[in-house]
Formats: structure tokens, C-alpha cells, sequence
């Protein structure tokens, strides 16, 4: 990737959505000069706070700064929120559940919906993993042609987490739906642009699967199932159980953060081994060998989700820059998953690359409760598409998602030979 630089670091303006429609090659150099000139620097707040706009925020840009306030959840707090904007507790906890959280609610919760992925559960999810993969090749291997990311990236996940969740199939479609609104930030195929009028349609859209969730759990606590909302209905811990507004938060939690990172994680994968046809010939040479490597590569390269902010419970130092208590601090994982100090060749693709000190899944306490399911889905699918779609190459470029949050691909033509549905 060849960067392009602002002139000066001072020109850089992460609260500016035109900085998030810029080219990646152009976002890139930005954040190396970050890393470079500014690693802890401080941002007004602007376009991409609004309707809720506070005094402004400080982002880190190195992998060591990243780390370190992901290890210490106790001084660098999720629970004021994990996006720039401001908003109501009851609002934050209603969409992010656990993860804006601080122990010990994050710790008790967490506890609680891991009982519910017990040994026999997790062996079916399996099963459904490579089920779902072959139904989606199917739907296109008759045609040749698709938009990868349509056809393939984007039904393949919210497929899974429906079918683990019991979601009716009449309710795939809608499901999917609500979490386009919810993370599509400001891009126009995804709603209004009008910061206002969005903040509106996300709040509809998790009420809207809310609202499907609290009719599930109705319909499992008269007639209980072996899905996974059943086992989240009746997760047990000393006694302790999820409540109404837990469950809801939780299933809007997996169905969008779940949906959303595979994808696009897979969808940069594909136009990753596009670009790097040495490196797909070698994974496609000995799959088992590589998958494990290739995949933590992809993941690295892709950082599916550009950051996370937290909060500062007092005064602290980062990078030696003092924060003051109660400052919002942003991780900024796109820019620590190309930190030079870490990664040779940082733009670079190699899927042997070990070790691979990613932040893609987060670090510490918040780590990702789903890394194995979505490491899981990724191998699944890029098994499915070498041995049925071997000779599968982009024919376009891809069309980047608006977004200051989620580092999304919304469309990626397609072409390959076709082949048997089986």
C-alpha cells in the first residue's frame, strides 16, 4: 500500500466525517503520522458526536499505548460508553450490554451468559458453521458472478446467529435489517444522513429486536428448546439468572457485533488474497497448515472495528501525556494493528507471520467472548470458498462503508467459475 500523508499532523481531524470518506491509502498516512508525531493526541468533538457533543476525546495510536489501556480496565472504564458520543446509561447498556460495563457487572454478566455455551452446545454450533457455509456458496455458484460481500459475507454470519438463537427463518431478513441501521453509521444506504434522524433509526431498530427477543423468551419459558436462547433464558449462576432487559441487551449485542466483524473480516480477507495471489496459492497449497496464522493475519489487517473509547476513572498518564479524570480516551486498533514498533512490513500480507500481537479482538478484560466462533466461521468459509470456488477473483474495487467506528466493505464484485449445488 503506498500511504499518502497530510502535510502536517495538525491537519489531521478525526471528528470530521470527510475524513472517514477518504481513501484508505489517504486514512492510512494519517494515522502513521499519528503514530509518528502525535501518539496520544486530542480531538475536538464535531460531526461525528452529534446530536450529544462533549468537550472532546484523546486517541492512542501505538500498540504499546492501546495495550496498556486495554489491561487496565480499572483506570481506563468502559461503562461512560465505547463510541465518541455521549448517551443515557440506559441507552449505552440497551446496545452494548456487557462490553460498557466495568466489574463487577461486566464479570457477574459475562459469567452468566457463558453457561449458557456448555461442551455439547458449542459441538453443534459447529455443525451449523459448515451447514450454513455450503447453503451460501449454493445460492451463487450457479452464477458465476456476485457481490461477494451481498451474497456471501453478509448473510453468512447473521445466518449463524440466527440459527444459534432459534430466530424464526421468516425473521432472518428483518434481523439483518436492524443491524444494517444500527452500524451503519452515516452512510446513506443505510438511512438518512442527518445525524438526528439517524440517532433515531438506530434507537427504533434495537426497540424493534428488543421487542423480537422478549417475544422468544416468552415463547421458551412455555415451551423450552435446546437452542441458545433457551440456554440463555435458563443460565444459572448461584442462583443468579439474566433479566428481561439483560437478555434483550445481549441479543442486540450478538446479532450486530457477531454479524457485523465476520463479515467484513471476510470480506477483507477475500480482496486481501485478491491482491496477494502468492499468499492465497500458499494457503490454498495446505489449508490446515496456514488457516491458523491466516487467519489472525487477516483479522490484524483488517481491525474490524476502528476503535474503542473508554473513560478515565483519575488522573493518569499515557505516552507521558497526562489525562485528567473523567477524559474520554479513544483505542485506536486500526492504527496499533500497523504500529511499525510491532509489525515488520505493517501494509504487508504474509499468512505465516508469528507472532501476530494483534488487537483485533480487543485485549484484557473486554477481549471478545465470541473470538472463537468467529475464528471458527472465517476457517469454515475459506475452506467452502477454495474447494468450491477455487478460481474466485475480484472484479472491482470495493465500496467502503461511512463509518468512524466499524471498518465495514458494503459491496465487492465478484467473478468465478460455476459449479454444482450440493
Amino acid at each position: 500500500m503506498q500511504l499518502h500523508y497530510p502535510d502536517s499532523v495538525d491537519d489531521i481531524d478525526l471528528s470530521n466525517w470527510d475524513f472517514w470518506r477518504k481513501g484508505l491509502e489517504e486514512r492510512e498516512g494519517a494515522f502513521a503520522l499519528l503514530r509518528k508525531e502525535r501518539p496520544v493526541a486530542f480531538f475536538e468533538e464535531g460531526e461525528t458526536s452529534v446530536p450529544i457533543q462533549g468537550a472532546g476525546y484523546w486517541v492512542l495510536s501505538r500498540h504499546a499505548d492501546v495495550l496498556h489501556a486495554s489491561l487496565n480496565a480499572q483506570i481506563f472504564s468502559s461503562a461512560k460508553g465505547i463510541t465518541i458520543i455521549d448517551t443515557p446509561p440506559e441507552a449505552r447498556e440497551f446496545f452494548g450490554s456487557m462490553i460498557v460495563m466495568d466489574d463487577p457487572r461486566h464479570k457477574r454478566l459475562r459469567s452468566l451468559v457463558s453457561q449458557a455455551f456448555t461442551p455439547r452446545y458449542l459441538r453443534q454450533v459447529e455443525n451449523d458453521v459448515q451447514e450454513a457455509a455450503r447453503r451460501v456458496i449454493n445460492t451463487v455458484i450457479e452464477r458465476g458472478e456476485c457481490d461477494f460481500v451481498d451474497a456471501i459475507a453478509a448473510p453468512f454470519p447473521i445466518q449463524i446467529i440466527c440459527d444459534m438463537l432459534g430466530v424464526p427463518d421468516s425473521q432472518h431478513a428483518f434481523v439483518f435489517e436492524q443491524t444494517n441501521i444500527i452500524l451503519g453509521g452515516i452512510d446513506p444506504e443505510y438511512g438518512t444522513e442527518d445525524m438526528v434522524e439517524r440517532f433515531t433509526e438506530v434507537l427504533q431498530a434495537g426497540q424493534s429486536l428488543s421487542q423480537l427477543m422478549a417475544d422468544m423468551r416468552q415463547q421458551r419459558l412455555q415451551h423450552p428448546t435446546d437452542d441458545l436462547t433457551s440456554a440463555l433464558v435458563y443460565a444459572e449462576l448461584d442462583g443468579d439468572r439474566l433479566t428481561d432487559q439483560e437478555l434483550s441487551s445481549f441479543f442486540v449485542l450478538l446479532v450486530a457485533a457477531g454479524n457485523e466483524t465476520t463479515r467484513n473480516a471476510i470480506s477483507h480477507g477475500i480482496k486481501l488474497l485478491s491482491d496477494f495471489p502468492d499468499q492465497r496459492a500458499l494457503w490454498q497449497s495446505d489449508f490446515d497448515a496456514y488457516a491458523k496464522t491466516a487467519i489472525e493475519k487477516i483479522v490484524r489487517w483488517a481491525s474490524p472495528v476502528i476503535y474503542m473509547r473508554r473513560t478515565t476513572t483519575c488522573d493518569t498518564e499515557v505516552g507521558g501525556q497526562p489525562l485528567r479524570q473523567g477524559e474520554k480516551v479513544l483505542l485506536l486498533y486500526a492504527s496499533a494493528n500497523r504500529d511499525e514498533a510491532i509489525f515488520a512490513d505493517p501494509y504487508g500480507f504474509n499468512i505465516t507471520r508469528s507472532p501476530n500481537e494483534h488487537l483485533g479482538f480487543g485485549a484484557g478484560a473486554h477481549f471478545c467472548l465470541g473470538v472463537n466462533l468467529a475464528r471458527r466461521e472465517m476457517a469454515v468459509m475459506f475452506r467452502e470458498l477454495f474447494q468450491r470456488l477455487p478460481d474466485l477473483e475480484i472484479t472491482g474495487d470495493p465500496e467502503r462503508l461511512t463509518h468512524n467506528f466499524i471498518h465495514g466493505i458494503k459491496h465487492l464484485p465478484c467473478r468465478f467459475s460455476p459449479g454444482p449445488i450440493i
